[in-house]
This record gives structure tokens, sequence and C-alpha cells, in this order.
């Protein structure tokens, strides 16, 4: 196995195992590891914007007895399944927090390589409206191109994989004799339709905030949560960030009223008492002046339990 960085962070009498990888794991490792529950961030950078050093846009990972259930699909999230050393043609389920382009992009495409890659078996995928017709308008915009390989390769029919399920309140989004995944509606202005996720298995409770400023709703879903994997905007960077988007007027005001702050993350995390809270969808992501201790400061006026700056391709 290629070297794999690894580090082990206490909180009290809990411990939470995080494996930071550099390079992509062998698929031997992968098997290895498939009888328990996984979570790998795919992408930790918040915003459509894409920039080299930078991290990878919004996508999480959960392996649940070697089943892959991935959350939202931004830019480039089927090279980071790759590189997290998941075979696409594995592929079962999909979730999507909301439908701001750095959590969807990806969505038609990650389909699509699946399928290139082997994927011969049902994928279910679930987030609110207009999922389904996202999912036809993908399939139509590459219908030339999938009849012709049906024709020239005997695939089967991508088109008959596929079941998008749509949801438009919170609640049960689905559940199988592995895990129950459970939808709060969160606040993200001015998407009205946006939602967290928390999947209980039989080993441990994640929580998925997506996008979300102060949320008494993201409080209550996450309550006791093993792991909580929140957004957070630094307003120092931030400053920054708008400092090169001079085209951006009211990009400013935006991300204020529909992100978290460091404070509020913490605040959050406090209330819900969960024992692990990691800090994912960084804005700015690309500003090497912002440590780990810059994100944390905030957070630590109000939560005392473990935090966790998440990177690409980080194991929890």
């Amino acid at each position: 196995m290629n070297s794999i960085a690894r580090r082990t962070f206490l909180s009290g009498v809990t411990a939470l195992a995080v494996t930071a990888t550099l390079s992509p794991w062998h698929a031997t490792h992968a098997q290895s590891q498939s009888k328990r529950t996984r979570l790998i961030l795919l992408g930790t950078g918040g915003g459509p914007h894409v920039a080299i050093p930078g991290r990878a846009r919004p996508a999480s990972l959960l392996l649940i007895n070697g089943v892959p259930y991935v959350v939202d699909c931004g830019s480039g999230v089927s090279q980071q399944i790759v590189s997290a050393g998941v075979p696409l043609d594995t592929l079962r389920y999909i979730f999507l927090t909301h439908h701001h382009s750095d959590h969807n992009l990806d969505y038609g495409n990650l389909i699509y390589n699946g399928w290139a890659s082997g994927l011969r078996t049902r994928v279910d995928t679930y987030g609110p409206p207009p999922l389904k017709a996202m999912t036809d308008t993908y399939f139509e915009l590459n219908k030339f191109d999938i009849e012709t390989r049906i024709a020239d390769e005997g695939r089967v029919d991508l088109r008959n994989l596929i079941v998008a399920h749509e949801f438009d309140r919170p609640g049960l989004v689905m559940q199988n004799e592995e895990v129950k995944v459970t939808a709060a509606r969160v606040r993200h202005p001015r998407i009205t339709q946006t939602y967290a996720y928390r999947f209980d298995t039989a080993e441990r409770s994640i929580v998925l905030a997506g996008d979300t400023t102060y949320s008494p709703e993201l409080i209550e879903l996450a309550k006791g949560a093993d792991v909580l994997v929140h957004e957070i905007i630094h307003l120092g960077g931030l400053d920054r960030l708008l400092k090169r988007n001079p085209n951006a007027a009211t990009l400013r005001e935006h991300l204020l009223a529909s992100h978290s702050v460091p404070e509020d993350v913490g605040k959050v995390a406090a209330a819900a008492r969960v024992k692990t809270l990691v800090l994912s969808h960084l804005v700015p992501s690309d500003d090497p002046a912002l440590t780990d201790a810059d994100w944390m400061e905030g957070v630590r006026m109000h939560y005392s339990g473990q935090v966790i700056v998440g990177r690409d391709l980080m194991e929890l």
C-alpha cells in the first residue's frame, strides 16, 4: 500500500480514527475495510470556483458494509471516488442536498461514468425537485451517445438502471437493512428546498449538513450524532475572496445570509451534543493564509468536543 498518513483525534473517552489519504486507495484495502461504516470526504471546498491548488468541489461518500452512498456531486466527483479506491461500477445510491451547481453539476456525469465503467445494476437517487426532470434531461442530452454505445458495445440501457426519488418535505428518505436516512430542511436562501441528511447504521450516526446558515432544524436532526459534517465560512478569508471577485456585487450578502460563520457552527454542534464535528465546504477553499487553527478558533468559543478540519480524501 502507498504511504498513508494516520492521525487519531481524542476527545474525553471517545476516539475517532482519521485517515488522510495522499494517494489512491488500493482496492484490496477497500475490500478489507468494507464491513463497517466509513465516511470519506471527497471534496471539501465550497462554491463553484475551481482553483489549483485548492479543494475539490463538495461531495462525500459513505461506505456501509461496502455499499457506496454518495452525498452531493460537485465537479470531479467521479475522479475523487476513483481516487478513494472505490470502483464506479459499484455505484448504488446518490443523494443531493440541494440544486446549487457546486453540489449537483456532476450528478449525471457520475451516473454515466459508472455505466462506462461497467455498471449494470440499479442506482437509486434522492433529492428535492427537479431531480426527476434533471435526470430525464441528462439522458436526453446524451441520447445519441448512450444509444450508440448500446448498439456498438452491447451495454445495458443506462436509462433503465436509474430510479430518481424526489421529496419536498423533511422526514424519512429511505431505509433498508443497513441504514436509515432522514432529512431535515435547513436554511439556505434563496433556495427553499435545501436538506441535511442523517445516516443511522448499526455502528454509528453521521449527519451531513449540506449548505445552511444557523439552523434549529439541523440541531434537532443531529442530536447525539457521532459525526456532524458542517459547512463553514471564514470572514477574514471572505474579504480576501471578494477582492478577487469584483464582478459579484451581491456575493457577500448572499454568503453571509446562507452560510455559517465559525461561531454559529460551534453553537450548532454544542446544542446537538455531537461527538465529533468535521468542518467541510470551506469558503474560501483556496486561501493559503488560513490554517486549521483559524478555521477552528470561532468554533471553539462554543463547542468543546472533537473538531476536525476536513481535507479531500480524508477518511473518518
